[in-house]
C-alpha cells in the first residue's frame, strides 16, 4: 500500500486521515489521531503535510474550545478519489483467496479487534 500511495503523493497515515475526513468532516487532531492509531504529535505532522499540500483546511484558531476542525479541500477530495482506487485494488487482492463464507466472519473479527483498541 505504501508503494501504491506514494504514486499518489500520499503516505498511509495521510490516506487514512483523508478517508476519515471524507466520512466525518470537521474532526479535530485528537479525533484523527485516535481514528488512525497514531499519537497526537504524529497526527500533527501528518496534518501539516496535508495542509502544505493543499489537501485540507484547518483554521488558525478555534471558535469554541481548543479543537481545530479539519476539512478536505476540493484538491484533497480529488486526491482521495484517485488514491482510493489503488487502495481498493489492493484490498481486493488481499481478500481474493478468502472463501466468501469465511470473509464475513473475518471482517466481523477485525471490527471487534479495532473496537478493542478504541478505548
Amino acid at each position: 500500500m505504501d508503494k501504491a500511495l506514494r504514486e499518489h503523493g500520499l503516505t498511509v497515515p495521510q490516506y487514512s486521515c483523508l478517508e476519515l475526513l471524507d466520512e466525518q468532516p470537521g474532526l479535530s487532531n485528537a479525533d484523527l489521531a485516535r481514528g488512525t492509531f497514531v499519537t497526537r504529535q504524529s497526527a500533527n505532522v501528518v496534518l501539516r503535510g496535508l495542509r502544505d499540500g493543499g489537501l485540507i483546511t484547518r483554521p488558525a484558531s478555534a471558535q469554541h474550545g481548543r479543537a481545530l476542525p479539519v476539512h478536505l479541500t476540493p484538491a484533497g477530495q480529488e486526491r482521495l478519489r484517485a488514491a482510493r482506487g489503488a487502495v481498493y485494488a489492493i484490498e481486493q487482492r488481499m481478500i481474493s483467496n478468502v472463501a466468501p463464507d469465511r470473509l464475513a466472519a473475518l471482517l466481523a473479527d477485525l471490527d471487534v479487534m479495532a473496537e478493542a483498541l478504541g478505548d
